[in-house]
């Protein structure tokens, strides 16, 4: 699974329509800087010697990493002046070479946060496997890597290469970069530069009221959810898929009642779709192509006493945007009520956890094999027999491991430090530290955040269905760069105003939420929206911005007027508007009004445009050229949304790093399939005030590119996520786990299977009659709910059958 590819020779026909107009940007003459002072770097065509006994040019230095065999030589074969510098690599097992800009006071050039740069350099290269790569110094941790931004492409005679830096982050002073060589090839550079670009343009006016400026603004659509939604997907079309299957009601699951329906943004209509099976609580992710997969769900609800739970199906069906349908593929090796749904680099998906067609805790991996559209037999899958759990969050890490973020529904979290990191090659699981109160992240969130190439994962709050504690505000961050990778402690989520039944109060002391939803915003920040204090219940009125520049929250946004905690979600659409569904609390309601928010950029005047982008169809390493009608300050691509149950772990940001001349902008793809899997993606131009632009559809992948994918070079960091402590044993080979029948946290032993009575009441319910029948009547609870067999809660004390 440890999935790379390379970047394909030359650039795509696209942009070869535009051949000369190219031509005169990247590959001839010098260029002037687009904007900014002059040249800010020392020494920039290896002219000056280094010191008495150097072997190196002043402000240069060898760089690079891993086994390889390379040489370094200042060569006569100059762009300009009378000096080039030649790295050479012979053989290549892992790793690259660099002259770099040297990272001391006297060499490396101060830069401002906030600001951007243009980096260039004259080059020849007899390899595609070469790479821009930055480095910077923070304040406080010191010289750190920073992003690679770039991969030129082969050339024999001179040619310029130029790229943008994203804004530097805070608390950085300098930074230091080169080109890389990282396969067996040769590169000569000179003439570097790096210029700084213009300034920002001021602030615009407010197009809005103040506080919607400040705060943005949530509106309730006047068109009903008409389906009982527990999944949503954002498709190719824009258009947005919601699945309920039986949607929590027995009622409907023993008519056979199944439902889909799709939303259209264009005339703000729903459309009930034909459903085939009981897909409430599967698992779904987007293919390559833009079908959905959609794998698992209900086989049958739990019985009326308890004993026995929910059973998972075998069941797989692909759902196609085009003609609205579902279609039946292979079956999986077994049931999965509630799985993970991971895409790979290569566009296959790999699932874990759930419940089997007994209840049980199912053990084994799920592989989709997208060239051969099927689910594989067991024995091409390689198994750890490993329990993830509920709707584990595995995301797919820049060399093709998967990060257990420690997410999950129901229950306590697993064996261990609760995260680990999953090496499917090597079959390994390796945990990693620091996640605090690991069994209180149930309904927790895990986003990986913007932009991809940093590889920092951001888990937010939580609760414990079986406890029943007051939901966390805890947040925790891992950068998956550091060679052994851990944990720290996030900012606590901000407060808001809590519901518990007798209207709305501030949220007091260690309070916080759980089933929360987490939305990659296109101006690079995290829209926190949503949740409950406790299981299904006590609905927590909060919506923040998470900053991952800064990684601080930016508290009292406006919130949604509806509540939404159990089986909600919230999500991105190309308008750059978030929407939000469903809402299922433990008293068997379900809530049909769709929410839509609009963020503060979208009140902060006129939107950029994209207003042609050359071609769609994207491959790998890639140059796109698009044009828009005013300056831009960054693009990236966005993944649509497939979300449920807080859990989307394919929700990702991916930086296009830019070379810019006027409206016309040459966007660098990413070489790597494992930070951008292969699909349909929405792009995205964001100008400096973080105001976003509508988003164009684009697709990446393409089979060409795919066929070459296997052990090829890719440029990464190399002290990513190298050391991160031994591996764990591997259980032996079993069937499945024991899973508790109450592992939903209901006591089922009162009403219909579709109300949730808590199995542990909050901890400032009394455990009196009179105090839980209270407290379920504050929750619009029922009358008379129904005892099925004996009362453990001591609901029914005339023992006439009905509780309170």
């Amino acid at each position: 699974m440890r999935l790379t590819i390379r970047r394909r020779a030359g650039r795509r026909a696209a942009l070869l329509a535009v051949g000369a107009l190219t031509a005169g940007l990247l590959l001839t003459a010098p260029q002037q800087a687009t904007a900014g002072p002059p040249n800010l770097l020392s020494n920039p065509g290896f002219e000056t010697a280094g010191s008495a006994g150097s072997d190196m040019p002043s402000c240069w230095s060898r760089s690079g990493w891993g086994d390889n065999d390379f040489t370094f030589a200042t060569v006569a074969d100059a762009h300009s002046g009378t000096k080039a510098m030649k790295v050479s690599l012979t053989r290549r097992v892992d790793g690259d070479r660099k002259a770099l800009v040297t990272e001391n006071t006297t060499c490396a050039p101060a830069v401002t946060p906030g600001r951007q740069y243009d980096l260039s350099a004259w080059y020849k290269s007899n390899t595609p496997d070469v790479s821009v790569t930055v480095f910077r110094r923070d304040t406080t941790a010191g010289w750190q890597y920073w992003t690679d931004l770039q991969n030129p492409p082969v050339t024999a005679a001179w040619a310029r290469t130029e790229v943008r830096t994203p804004v530097v982050p805070p608390n950085t002073d300098k930074i230091a970069w080169g080109l890389s060589v990282y396969g067996v090839g040769t590169l000569t550079t000179d003439d570097y530069a790096l210029e700084e670009v213009g300034a920002a343009p001021p602030l615009p006016a407010c197009s809005g009221t103040a506080e919607e400026c400040a705060k943005g603004r949530w509106q309730v659509i006047p068109a009903r959810n008409p389906v009982r939604s527990m999944h949503a997907v954002v498709l190719k079309n824009g258009k947005v898929l919601l699945i309920a299957g039986s949607g929590n009601d027995i009622a409907q699951f023993n008519a056979g009642t199944f439902t889909s329906a799709v939303y259209d943004p264009a005339n703000g209509s729903f459309r009930t779709i034909p459903t085939p099976v009981d897909m409430f609580c599967a698992g779904h992710v987007q293919l390559a192509d833009g079908r959905v997969l959609v794998m698992s769900g209900n086989k049958g609800y739990p019985s009326a006493d308890g004993a026995i739970g929910y059973q998972g199906l075998k069941d797989s069906y692909t759902f196609d945007p085009a003609t609205e349908t579902y279609t039946r593929t292979n079956d999986m090796n077994g049931g999965h009520w509630y799985p993970s749904a991971t895409v790979l680099g290569n566009g296959d998906v790999i699932s874990f956890g759930g419940l089997k067609e007994d209840s049980t805790g199912n053990v084994t991996a799920e592989k989709f094999s997208a060239a051969q559209n099927k689910w594989l037999p067991m024995n091409e899958v390689n198994q750890t027999w490993s329990y993830w759990g509920l709707y584990p969050s595995m995301i797919l890490m820049q060399d093709g491991r998967l990060f257990y973020s420690g997410s999950h529904t129901f229950g306590n979290g697993t064996p261990g430090t609760g995260a680990s990191i999953y090496d499917y090659d090597a079959n390994t699981v390796t945990d990693v530290p620091g996640l605090r109160n690991k069994d209180e992240r149930d309904e927790s969130a895990s986003v990986l955040l913007p932009p991809a190439q940093d590889q920092r994962v951001l888990t937010i709050g939580g609760g414990n269905n079986e406890r029943n504690p007051a939901a966390n505000r805890l947040t925790d961050i891992i950068d998956l760069k550091q060679p052994s990778p851990g944990y720290t402690a996030g900012p606590p989520i901000p407060q808001g105003l809590v519901d518990q039944g007798q209207g709305k109060r501030p949220q007091t002391g260690d309070e916080g939420k759980m089933f929360v939803s987490a939305v990659l915003l296109p101006d690079g920040k995290v829209l926190e929206t949503g949740g409950g204090l406790h299981d299904r219940a006590d609905p927590v009125f909060e919506a923040s911005f998470f900053d991952p520049s800064t990684n601080t929250y930016q508290a009292g946004l406006a919130t949604d007027p509806i509540p939404r905690t159990y089986h909600s979600a919230s999500f991105l659409m190309p308008d750059g508007r978030v929407m939000s569904v469903g809402d299922n609390p433990g008293n068997g309601t379900y809530n049909h009004n769709v929410s839509l928010y609009s963020p503060p950029y979208l009140f902060k005047g006129a939107r950029p445009q994209i207003t042609s982008v050359i071609d769609t169809q994207w491959v790998y390493g890639d140059t796109q050229r698009i044009t828009v009608n005013r300056p831009i300050a960054k693009a990236e691509l966005i993944r649509p949304a497939a979300v449920t149950h807080s859990s989307d772990p394919n929700q990702r940001f991916v930086d296009l790093p830019m070379t810019v001349n006027g409206n016309n902008i040459d966007l660098n793809v990413t070489s790597n399939p494992n930070l951008a899997p292969p699909g349909w993606y929405m792009l995205f131009a964001v100008d400096a005030n973080g105001v976003p632009s509508i988003a164009t559809w684009v697709h990446l992948g393409g089979p060409s590119a795919l066929a070459a994918a296997q052990e090829q070079p890719s440029a990464h960091e190399h002290a990513f996520a190298d050391r991160p402590g031994p591996a764990k044993k591997n259980p032996a080979k079993r069937d499945s786990v024991p899973v508790a029948p109450g592992v939903a946290g209901c006591d089922r032993h009162y009403g219909t299977v579709n109300v949730c009575v808590p199995t542990r009441f909050p901890a400032g319910v009394k455990g009196t009659t009179k105090a839980r029948c209270d407290w379920l009547a504050a929750h619009t609870y029922p009358k008379r709910l129904k005892v099925n067999g004996s009362d453990p809660l001591r609901l029914d004390p005339d023992r006439d059958g009905y509780a309170c």
